[in-house]
């Protein structure tokens, strides 16, 4: 098993944001601001959602990636942590997801 976690890409993406190298899509992607990222992200999570249907295993596996990168630039440009995505994670793990969510805010 790889030693390669998200935590080790969300600190690749740093440091490629903190970067002067103008090959970096990272770098690129989060100087277009998070409205372009988000909007990357969203196209990814459709596609991913796709590949799922289809049924592809290795596609599924690429897309999910591809995704995971997107979500972990956005939370860069918003400044939010992997640990504090996991914080929240842990934080539901105590309860259903049913529980969970019936206990959030009703709009």
């Amino acid at each position: 098993m790889s030693d390669f976690t998200l935590t080790t890409l969300e600190t690749i993406i740093a440091a490629r944001a903190a970067s002067d190298d103008e090959m970096s899509y990272t770098r690129k992607l989060l100087a277009k601001g998070v409205k372009v990222s988000a909007k990357k992200l969203g196209e990814e999570a459709v596609e991913a959602a796709l590949a799922a249907v289809a049924g592809d295993k290795e596609e599924v596996a690429a897309e999910a990636a591809d995704l995971l990168y997107h979500l972990l630039v956005v939370l860069k440009a918003r400044e939010v942590s992997v640990d504090e995505v996991m914080t929240v994670l842990e934080g539901r793990t105590g309860r259903t997801g049913l529980e969970e969510k019936a206990s959030r805010p009703k709009d």
